[in-house]
């Protein structure tokens, strides 16, 4: 590493002879020698190389090697280079200590030994690339300590992710554990209580009548399940990229309006209806079954949150797109509460039933985003929701990279 390491000498001296003779000297293969004749274009020099000497006649006109010494040790990128005076005046002048005291680290007098010259000149540039390597070494080091410092930053940001990505399991699998368990428990106690009816020959038990109600419990418990496990399955799909869209042309206006058909017995088992407000007919081209499913998780958060009031539905054409919205009378939602309710397994707290895993908004979102599509919330506490569905008219499926259509 030292030989690769080119050193630059300064040498200067009013006398070109002296200086023709002193770079003759101390050249070399690994050094680069400049040349100054006066101490105003030495100080050029200095300004615009890095120097691992400096050799100065002390005595020049104008400015000579004591007052150049000064000015070098006075300057922050010059302070440090080492300096060496020449001097042809005889030791009884004492320079020698006048240079030591301007910061010289040696003081050599004419006629030069050669063999000195070079013996100094060597160490002084053997110990310049030694500095220089150091100075790698350090730089080296400190890229190290900072890479380590942005390699942990990254390593806690890690860890952070990874600690919330355990507590969504956690808080997931307890979720998932209560969710799962109610449409259970109704199956396995009226399982229990048939196979006590068939115990005790009692045959009253299974009349056309109640046979029927049996039946439709059983289904309703079993739909639960069906929606609990195909929502942990969209999210696969979602996370995986692997939830298909297969648009075809329909009619939006008669989808909404075949489910609020759907909707009404559950709006009258709740104590109110749902009114159609606009319908207009909207042509387009989009995945049907994936847009009920949005709409019917929005009717459905509605007739749920809203108070028992009515819930209002409107289906329009603005600025190019297809406009539905759907508004509720309810509890509303905190502003705060808005930003977190499309995310994965959040629900609004509420005295409401809050059935499910909290991924029906998230699943909506991102089926929308598939169709190039937004879906936005307004509310206020105490106000209720108006949620509005918004998909080009155009048709055209815009993928985002998370989420991508692929072939059935």
């Amino acid at each position: 590493m030292l030989s690769h390491t080119t050193a630059k000498l300064l040498i200067v001296d009013d006398l070109p002879e002296n200086l023709l003779a002193l770079a003759a000297l101390i050249h070399g293969d690994d050094r680069e020698v400049h040349e100054a004749q006066s101490a105003e274009a030495a100080l050029t020099l200095l300004l615009e190389h890095e120097f691992a000497l400096a050799i100065l006649d002390v005595q020049m006109p104008g400015m000579n090697g004591f007052e150049l010494a000064e000015l070098m040790r006075g300057t922050e990128k010059t302070r440090n280079i080492p300096i060496v005076f020449v001097s042809a005046a005889g030791r009884e002048m004492n320079y020698a200590f006048k240079g030591y005291e301007s910061g010289a680290v040696d003081f050599l007098h004419k006629p030069l030994d050669t063999q000195a010259v070079k013996s100094k000149v060597s160490v002084f540039v053997d110990l310049y690339r030694q500095r220089k390597v150091l100075d790698r070494q350090l730089q080296a080091i400190e890229r190290s300590r900072q890479e380590q410092a942005l390699l942990l930053d990254q390593l806690q940001v890690a860890r952070g992710e990874l600690e919330h990505a355990v507590r969504m399991r956690d808080d997931f699998m307890s979720i998932v554990a209560h969710e799962v368990r109610t449409p259970l428990n109704g199956l396995i106690l009226e399982t229990q209580l048939r196979k006590m009816h068939l115990a005790r020959g009692n045959h009253a038990a299974f009349s056309p009548e109640k046979l029927k109600a049996m039946v439709e419990r059983d289904e309703r418990q079993i739909n639960s399940l069906i929606r609990l496990i195909e929502d942990m399955l969209d999210v696969s799909r979602i996370r995986t990229g692997k939830l298909s869209l297969r648009p075809k042309a329909f009619d939006l206006g008669q989808l909404v309006r075949a489910l609020v058909e759907n909707f009404e017995a559950q709006a009258t088992a709740l104590g109110t209806h749902i009114e159609l407000q606009a319908c207009e007919a909207l042509q387009g081209e989009w995945d049907e079954f994936r847009i009920e499913q949005v709409l019917a998780n929005l009717l459905s958060n509605a007739l749920r949150y809203g108070n028992r009031k009515p819930v209002r539905v409107r289906v329009f054409e603005q600025a190019g797109l297809a406009w539905v919205q759907v508004q509720d009378q309810g509890i509303g939602i905190s502003a705060v509460n808005q930003q977190r309710i499309f995310q994965q397994f959040e629900r609004v707290a509420s005295q409401q039933s809050s059935a499910g895993l909290g991924l029906g908004l998230y699943i909506s979102e991102q089926i929308v985003h598939a169709h190039g599509g937004r879906i936005q919330v307004q509310s206020e506490e105490g106000k209720g929701a108006t949620f509005t569905l918004q998909l080009p008219l155009a048709g055209e499926i815009e993928q985002n990279d998370q989420l991508r259509a692929t072939s059935a």
